[in-house]
């Protein structure tokens, strides 16, 4: 039996993605997860944060 090995050329999915549900969300957490520094990230938080709780009655 051959095992499977994952494609590196394919990102994983962040978890965050279980959370922002929205195309547009998706997208801007993307753009914030790339910069770099400790205030790019509590941005992120802080995003990540809001968005999901405006997502959260989506399906």
């Amino acid at each position: 039996m051959t095992e499977v090995q994952p494609d590196p050329s394919m990102d994983p999915i962040p978890s965050a993605y279980n959370w922002i549900k929205t195309a547009c969300g998706r997208a801007k957490y993307d753009e914030l997860a790339q910069r770099p520094g400790p205030l790019a990230k509590l941005r992120l938080a802080w995003f990540v944060l809001i968005a999901a709780l405006r997502d959260w009655r989506l399906p």
